[in-house]
């Protein structure tokens, strides 16, 4: 799905006529009782759930970095509110889900390292909410997650981590073709398992597939499409593209990649609105290795989310 058409189809959707015709559409789909009233209840919500989500991604594109993550972070909260509406006419059913699901360490330690830190999911609130409702994931298996493995579970930072630890955190598949990927054999390797224990754990994950040698790689033909929706262990690369796998069973997940950008967002923003020292000397001094990654992600997020989002509504159509 091109950048461009996703951006089209939420143009379409901003107005209350079509936001009803197309809520109304999604709700039937899915055998919902009163269809045609929650359609006309939430029209406008998520209308602006949509023009406020995109209003703060355009408002980042535009702001100095100092205040990028707060901007960013609550324009993916409307976007990831407008996606539940399409699922969930209700949202929110009660007060737990309005809390942000995830917490971070009160307070910083003298020499602090945002690659090192670590998030906590909660076991309510946004976070396992729209993990569950949008993407089937469930929130147990996140309980804790670090900001290195988190980053490197996105494919447009590759490079990045291949010039940090000369080695890739992904690898780059192919664009997958009539169903088929393309492996390096020392994957096999780094995951310490022999091809029948390798294919046993994608066929848990993604569902059949089936492998062939070629030389000194392998080709792995999945029944069903991947979508570019970006769901590991499959991610998608928007730039190239193309999808990449894990390198190695430390970066291996199913979490969707919202959840991974959610994560840091928070993060960030909290650092950014509670540790504004340690985030002025950052912006200013780059004294570490967290002043790339973070400016990278930055960037990356900034463009990558509303893809995301704007495709998952796309596909509810």
């Amino acid at each position: 799905m091109s950048l461009s058409t996703i951006k089209q189809f939420i143009d379409y959707l901003q107005s209350a006529s079509t936001a009803q015709q197309f809520l109304q559409q999604t709700y039937e789909k899915q055998n919902m009782d009163e269809a045609d009233t929650y359609s006309y209840q939430n029209s406008y919500r998520f209308l602006y759930y949509l023009e406020h989500g995109h209003t703060f991604y355009q408002t980042a594109a535009q702001s100095p970095m100092t205040v990028q993550p707060i901007l960013l972070f609550y324009g993916m909260v409307h976007l990831i509110k407008a996606c539940l509406l399409t699922q969930r006419p209700t949202y929110p059913e009660n007060t737990t889900v309005l809390a942000h699901g995830v917490s971070t360490r009160k307070r910083k330690k003298q020499d602090y390292s945002f690659l090192q830190d670590e998030v906590k999911v909660q076991q309510k609130g946004l976070f396992p909410y729209f993990s569950q409702y949008l993407f089937d994931v469930d929130h147990v298996n996140m309980e804790k997650r670090n900001m290195e493995q988190l980053l490197a579970s996105i494919p447009e930072m590759t490079e990045m981590f291949y010039f940090l630890r000369k080695n890739p955190s992904l690898i780059d598949i192919g664009e997958g073709k009539r169903g088929v990927y393309i492996f390096p054999e020392e994957v096999l390797d780094q995951y310490h398992l022999t091809e029948n224990a390798f294919l046993s754990r994608l066929k848990k994950d993604i569902g059949e597939v089936s492998l062939e040698k070629r030389g000194g790689e392998f080709l792995i033909s999945l029944e069903k499409p991947i979508s570019s929706l970006s769901k590991g262990p499959f991610l998608f690369h928007q730039i190239k593209s193309t999808y990449f796998f894990p390198a190695k069973r430390h970066y291996y997940h199913t979490y969707d990649e919202v959840m991974i950008h959610y994560l840091l967002l928070y993060n960030l923003s909290m650092i950014c609105r509670y540790e504004t020292e340690w985030w002025g000397d950052l912006i200013h001094t780059k004294a570490n290795e967290d002043y790339p990654f973070i400016k990278q992600f930055l960037a990356i997020t900034t463009v990558k989310v509303p893809f995301l989002l704007g495709e998952f509504l796309f596909k509810q159509k």
